[in-house]
């Protein structure tokens, strides 16, 4: 066997197993698309959160118990924003992504939309311990102003 033919042997059991492995070179996810999808994980859990917030401080008899907890996750996930646009996950990337270049070209103008993000989510976690619903209703809307800037400014329209 040929030094050529026992590296195309090699490669083809290489690959015969992995696909046996359940690996498929068609449907391996790039960097990108694992930071993409990660991201988009992340902000289902931000979506879920708010709209605890939200649904509670719109019924009868809000379970400040509920909007707390709720309050605290969405806090923890505002703070973890900023890591989950890693460089190379962008458009030019190639992975299917909502966010826009700008995200990393005014990448000054995104750190400040994700900390006011920030600011806004620790206002309302400190609001609903301290259980002032007027307050608190007050402070779900600058949490959704400061999710409105930054989608106007770093997220493609749906």
């Amino acid at each position: 066997m040929t030094k050529t033919s026992a590296g195309l042997a090699a490669a083809l059991a290489l690959a015969t197993g992995a696909l046996l492995a359940g690996a498929s070179p068609a449907v391996a996810e790039s960097a990108a698309e694992r930071a993409v999808a990660a991201r988009q994980a992340g902000f289902k859990q931000i979506g879920a959160a708010f709209k605890g917030v939200n649904d509670e401080l719109r019924a009868r008899k809000p379970d400040l118990a509920v909007v707390a907890a709720a309050a605290a996750r969405l806090e923890g996930h505002a703070t973890q924003l900023p890591t989950w646009f890693p460089r190379g996950s962008g458009p030019e990337s190639g992975a299917e992504t909502g966010a826009r270049a700008a995200v990393w070209s005014d990448a000054a103008g995104f750190a400040d939309a994700a900390a006011n993000l920030r600011t806004q989510t620790q206002r309302l976690n400190v609001l609903a311990r301290e259980g002032d619903l007027a307050a608190l209703r007050k402070q779900a809307g600058q949490v959704a102003a400061a999710c409105k800037t930054c989608h106007t400014a770093y997220r493609e329209e749906d």
